[in-house]
């Protein structure tokens, strides 16, 4: 049986950066352009490029990410055009001017919405900006239903080395009811096109407790991912931010989610529940752990340089509406409005609405609380970075979840047990500094 969601399941967990992206401000703008007139130095961190491409056929309704579903051709036209020029005024900059890219992400919104032509025209003005040939990954997102045999040629024919495709399910009807585009048939149509093609890498997503999911259909969804014989396979937990229809419903029936004759949310447990399931039968199919959501398959050397060079402190230019990037010890996001973006790059200004300039410390639990979402921490490693002993640093955070089993301690290893692994975002603000504390969940 399927345990229902109460209002104490409500809200996001998820932790993506730190400090909290509500003590990120408009004040603080000024510290991006402070040091893009700095010189790179003679051994800057990694460097990559996060383009956010917001176009969607369907806003999925659990999505709270900045998409669009009614933008007409011209207006997709001159989207992907500032897009271009963004990333051109980024690499005029003393800090970034003439340094290679590392990585490449096209996240979205559905990077895989435009055509082909638009895909090779938008590189094309890319790669005349900032270097791409020593580049390590190249990685896309795709939605199943918008790819064409030819689109998926286009894709690899650009470099991407990573493509991830978004199943979410492999069931008609929870793909339906969660407001996906896309439906199991065109994931089946889309497998051989993929394979073809020749991609070092294909990554599957999937969502653990999509609203009205069972444990009936979860093990459905799980063996016919097995079947994929993906590279790697990411598996979220559903989030229920309160902004969303679904939250709404539950607090309006008196923090109950009661369902009637309406599908339900798993709670929290339940949720986890499915997630360990869906780990346990991937390492029955020959899958191992590389964080607490992503497994890849065993001696075929998949791997997630974007995630991987984020989580060690990378610089990482954001081009695009909304999207989040981080130089040099600066964090900053874009405008999230269509025409103030615009409008910005059109007269040559950087769209940022606001940033936060980190200290030392908050670098170094940026790191650490990242880097535990891999499931393991190397205190070597933040010995030689930041001259600390991490267990002395934290000694607190690390002997409270110790003694509640999240995770074992070694003096050169720090572990996290399965079930620590499972609630890792819960756990990690126990190492934020008191004044972000309250702020975990904003």
């Amino acid at each position: 049986m399927t345990e229902p969601a109460t209002e104490s399941d409500l809200g996001s967990v998820f932790v993506s950066n730190y400090p909290p992206y509500s003590r990120w401000t408009p004040e603080e703008t000024p510290a991006l352009d402070d040091v893009l007139a700095q010189s790179a130095g003679p051994a800057p961190p990694d460097l990559g490029l996060y383009l956010h491409i917001p176009f969607c056929r369907k806003r999925c309704k659990f999505c709270y990410f900045r998409v669009y579903t009614d933008r007409n051709g011209q207006e997709v036209r001159q989207y992907l055009d500032a897009l271009a020029r963004e990333v051109e005024l980024y690499a005029a900059q003393p800090l970034l001017a003439g340094r290679a890219l590392d990585f490449v992400y096209f996240g979205g919104g559905t990077p895989s919405f435009i055509s082909p032509k638009q895909l090779l025209g938008l590189v094309v003005r890319l790669k005349d900006a900032l270097p791409w040939a020593g580049v390590d990954e190249v990685a896309f997102e795709c939605e199943p239903g918008t790819l064409t045999e030819a689109k998926v040629r286009a894709i690899r024919e650009i470099g991407v080395t990573r493509l991830s495709l978004g199943l979410e399910n492999m069931d008609d009807g929870i793909l339906r009811e969660n407001g996906r585009a896309h439906t199991t048939r065109e994931i089946h149509r889309c497998i051989p096109w993929v394979r073809d093609a020749g991609f070092q890498q294909v990554n599957v997503d999937l969502i653990a407790g999509m609203l009205g999911e069972t444990w009936e259909l979860w093990r459905k969804t799980v063996d016919e991912t097995i079947a994929l014989d993906a590279d790697s396979i990411t598996v979220y937990q559903m989030e229920l931010p309160y902004n969303t229809v679904y939250a709404k419903r539950i607090l309006e029936n008196g923090g109950e989610n009661s369902g009637g004759d309406a599908p339900l949310f798993a709670s929290w447990q339940t949720r986890r529940d499915w997630h360990a399931y869906a780990f346990e039968r991937f390492a029955a199919a020959g899958y191992e752990p590389s964080s607490a959501y992503t497994v890849k398959k065993k001696g075929r050397g998949a791997r997630f340089v974007y995630r991987d060079a984020l989580w060690r402190g990378a610089d990482m230019i954001a081009a695009g509406v909304s999207s989040f990037g981080h130089l040099r010890g600066v964090h900053y996001q874009n405008s999230s409005s269509w025409d103030a973006w615009l409008e910005a790059v059109s007269r040559g200004a950087f769209p940022v609405q606001r940033a936060f300039r980190t200290s030392a410390k908050e670098r170094l639990i940026r790191e650490t609380i990242l880097q535990l979402k891999l499931g393991h921490l190397d205190p070597g490693y933040f010995r030689d970075k930041f001259g600390v002993e991490l267990q002395d640093e934290f000694d607190a955070a690390f002997t409270r979840l110790e003694r509640d089993r999240m995770l074992t301690l070694d003096r050169e290893a720090i572990r996290l047990t399965p079930q620590g692994l499972l609630r890792v975002d819960s756990l990690l603000p126990e190492f934020y500094e008191p004044e972000h504390r309250e702020l975990a969940t904003a």
